[in-house]
């Protein structure tokens, strides 16, 4: 998942299990069945004959969400309650790997519910959500309190150093263990239902902060209603706002979101700076104006639950629980890396102003810089220096040809192929299906494309599965069925859509998370793919953004939409030679986000705060320049409500390694096949059945080094 966007990617796929009780609870909730004769078939419960197996969407409808999450549950919590009361004394096979292995139906269910909220959702899917969010927390709570089953992964962790467990095993049940107790599983009677209480709560504040945050962003539309609003907007830019007035039945007028397509380039390119104001204060305040969709109280909310559940397990925050099974270990490790980048990213960040107010003040221009002025100027600035600018570089960016870039990099390193299938089902006629082959033609899973916003999609760039990777205990491998999801510049008439370099980059990144869960090769779902430590998990994706940039590949992707002409060399040299440009502001933003992410969560009293107080502090902390917002506030930051709290600075952990990775294949050649193996084999087919800094010194030869990083992004 980008850093510029939203994501939610689980760590683990292992979803636990029901207690009896609630199993019960839920299964007397449903509806009498009617006889089988005549009862619809669920299409969720039933077996997929379609191609590969993946989701029959034609055949599923919202109504069938319901009945088979409630059925799904129901079995998985007869198989854990079989494990939990397995008269047999506790062994590695019988308890860790049968929970492992459990679950298999609700896992499905699951995904494919979640990832059309994501994607493709609607008012009964966003009910259907609220109403399970707290029914699925309960169901991990059930299983990872219930005292039986506990005591038999306890039984077996403490004969772990006589039991000859392979590595992956060795971690399994290592992990499980510690999933255990960081659940709760030590606490006594009473602190339990308090932890039951805690994650009930937090469930259905995560699902209200995201559907707060669409209804806003969708919700808002800047109409420009006469010519003159339109001021240095490029024609692509004008013909899209057109065809969303048009979609917006307000056809003659011109219409703006605060969707990346949109927003981003009025703020480069609009002359009016009243309206570049207006546009760039709704985004910074979505969901902060104290109506039904307001965050504060909600984000506030869930900051004071989580201390008050980290506390609870004997931590001190809840940076310091979270980051325990991080790479970066401690709230300080966070820090320190911070604290690294900071300083010198400040000091090119003031000099970048210097040069936008310089531009100002050369126009005429009576004001000082702010917020809605700099990616404006800065345009400016960088045409002035580079001769160089985004309308110059879309045409070369057509995004089926920035698709088969990403392809095409893939397959001179790892020797797959992407081939596009059109009786593969999809869930909206935008997404498109490939099958993943190896060289030999052996299949590796189906990959799905979903690249442009919808008002049913949430904001960003993400990559998901619909089946995780694993090999089931019969031996039989189960192959992934992975998407990316995107929100990118949509066609206009007839000009197919064309990308800005940053969605380029974008388009690599997700691509690279894809690759993470395709070429897994793991035993257990728990561990394939992107199940590694948060801060390790970008890795695959922010490597591959290295290779969309390289003169090398540019030149066998990036073709003009009319002519078919490669992007000429001059071109080249000015991406090269502008590389550096504005990424004190790129960096600043992040960090800032990163370090109001981390001060959330080193809240050391339960307890909610103001929220408007608590942000403009922390931000006044690092000193952030008033023309530099945080990438993220704290009413729309997503990312912290989803997997990312106290997690955020995972992108630029993953950059020190991404940075450092890549200097091994400009060493060796960007398509070398020695280097190519070492990191498949090392990173992306392992997953987390390793610790993450023995499967990166094995495939590097050492630990990495921050140099790079800083070198990357011009702050040596």
């Amino acid at each position: 998942m980008s850093a510029r966007t939203a994501s939610t990617r689980p760590s683990r796929t292992l979803v636990l299990a029901f207690a009896a009780a609630l199993a019960a609870t839920l299964a007397s909730a449903q509806a009498p069945a009617a006889p089988a004769a005549v009862r619809p078939a669920n299409p969720l419960l039933a077996e997929w004959t379609t191609p590969f197996g993946v989701p029959p969407f034609a055949d599923i409808k919202d109504e069938h969400f319901a009945p088979a999450l409630r059925e799904a549950m129901a079995r998985h919590a007869e198989e854990v309650r079989a494990i939990a009361g397995n008269p047999a004394p506790p062994t590695f096979a019988n308890t860790l790997e049968a929970l492992d292995d459990s679950g298999v139906l609700l896992d499905r269910v699951r995904t494919v519910f979640f990832n059309l909220a994501g994607a493709e959702t609607n008012d009964n899917l966003q009910a259907i959500q609220k109403e399970f969010a707290p029914l699925m927390a309960a169901h991990t709570d059930d299983i990872r309190l219930d005292e039986a089953l506990f005591r038999r992964v306890k039984a077996v962790w403490d004969q772990r150093a006589t039991l000859q467990l392979r590595p992956d095993q060795l971690r399994l049940l290592d992990e499980e263990y510690k999933d255990f107790v960081r659940a709760g599983a030590l606490l006594t009677g009473e602190q339990k239902q308090r932890m039951r209480d805690i994650n009930k709560e937090l469930a259905s504040l995560a699902v209200r902060f995201s559907d707060n945050l669409l209804k806003e962003t969708n919700a808002y539309k800047l109409v420009i209603e006469t010519p003159d609003g339109l001021a240095g907007l490029p024609p692509g830019v004008i013909a899209g706002a057109a065809e969303a007035a048009k979609a917006a039945k307000l056809e003659g007028k011109w219409v703006f979101t605060l969707h990346a397509p949109s927003i981003w380039p009025f703020l480069q390119y609009a002359s009016d700076r009243e309206l570049r104001r207006q546009i760039l204060t709704a985004y910074l305040t979505r969901c902060d104006h104290g109506d039904e969709r307001d965050n504060k109280a909600v984000i506030a909310r869930i900051a004071a639950l989580r201390a008050a559940r980290a506390q609870l397990l004997g931590y001190k925050t809840w940076a310091d629980f979270a980051l325990e099974k991080a790479m970066a270990r401690t709230p300080a490790g966070v820090y320190g890396l911070l604290d690294k980048v900071w300083p010198p990213a400040l000091a090119v960040a003031r000099r970048e102003a210097a040069d936008l107010q310089a531009t100002i003040d050369a126009e005429g221009g009576d004001f000082k810089l702010a917020s809605w002025d700099w990616r404006y100027y800065a345009e400016k600035v960088k045409k002035a220096r580079f001769d160089l600018d985004d309308t110059q570089l879309r045409p070369y960016f057509p995004l089926d040809r920035v698709r088969e870039g990403a392809f095409m990099v893939a397959n001179r390193l790892y020797g797959i192929t992407l081939t596009e299938r059109k009786d593969v089902p999809v869930y909206h006629p935008e997404v498109k299906a490939f099958e993943v082959k190896e060289k030999d033609g052996t299949h590796i899973g189906i990959f799905y494309v979903d690249y442009h916003p919808r008002p049913g999609k949430r904001g960003g760039a993400w990559s998901t599965a619909y089946r995780r990777q694993w090999i089931r205990p019969d031996g039989t491998f189960v192959t992934p069925v992975v998407s990316n999801v995107g929100n990118f510049s949509r066609p206009t008439g007839e000009t197919p859509a064309l990308l800005s370099l940053d969605e380029v980059e974008t388009l690599f990144h997700e691509f690279g998370h894809g690759l993470h869960q395709l070429l897994s090769r793991c035993r257990y779902r728990g561990q394939s793919g992107s199940g590694v430590p948060r801060d390790f998990v970008e890795l695959p994706s922010q490597i591959m953004e290295n290779w969309a940039k390289e003169p090398e590949v540019l030149k066998t992707y990036a073709r003009h939409w009319k002519t078919g002409e490669p992007i000429p060399d001059e071109l080249i040299a000015k991406i090269v030679k502008s590389e550096h440009f504005d990424q004190g502001f790129a960096t600043v933003e992040y960090v800032a986000a990163s370090l109001l992410d981390m001060d959330w969560h080193t809240l050391t009293e339960a307890k909610e705060v103001d929220t408007p107080a608590f942000e403009k502090a922390s931000l006044a902390k690092m000193a952030l320049p008033a023309e530099i917002p945080p990438r993220y506030r704290s009413t729309y930051f997503n990312h912290i409500v989803g997997g990312y709290a106290a997690g955020y600075y995972s992108y630029l952990w993953s950059e020190v390694l991404d940075s450092d990775a890549f200097e091994a294949f400009k060493e060796k050649g960007l398509f070398d096949q020695a280097t190519a193996k070492a990191f498949r084999d090392n990173v992306l087919s392992k997953g987390g059945s390793e610790d993450a800094m023995t499967l990166y010194v094995r495939f590097r030869g050492r630990e990495p080094r921050v140099e790079p990083l800083l070198k990357k992004r011009g702050l040596l």
